[in-house]
């Protein structure tokens, strides 16, 4: 199994519903790396993945319309709590649907086996969701 990686990072604001959640049921900030990993059986005819840039544009255009927004205010959001793990699976449908549509060109819409999106809040504490394409 061949990867590739890629990642951003995102700025939101976010309230979290539930007492597990202690201080963080409150309006607050936070701040993810997003990590794209793209899988493959083998590389294509130049010898990768998929094209990084190409792979990086599209994070960024799925990352945008989160960017910098409270997430409660966005109405695909509502009802929602917007954990990292539930983000994760956004990330990672968002993301696919980018793949299908063909925005990382080449054989990558037909070739990629699967991708894991991770979503790190800090150095020590992260979420993933993982699944076939």
């Amino acid at each position: 199994m061949f990867t590739v990686t890629v990642s951003d990072s995102i700025m939101i604001a976010h309230s979290l519903r539930g007492d597990v959640f202690g201080p963080a049921q409150g309006l607050h900030g936070a701040t993810y790396v997003v990590e794209v990993e793209l899988q493959r059986g083998d590389l294509d005819e130049f010898g990768i993945v998929a094209d990084i840039g190409r792979a990086s544009t599209l994070l960024d255009e799925v990352l945008a319309p989160m960017a910098y927004r409270n997430l409660d205010d966005l109405p695909e959001f509502e009802g929602q709590n917007t954990t990292t793990e539930f983000l994760a699976k956004t990330v990672f449908e968002r993301y696919a649907a980018g793949i299908r549509a063909g925005a990382l060109e080449g054989d990558a819409e037909t070739a990629l086996t699967g991708m894991k999106i991770t979503l790190r809040e800090k150095p020590d504490a992260w979420a993933s969701f993982q699944g076939a394409l």
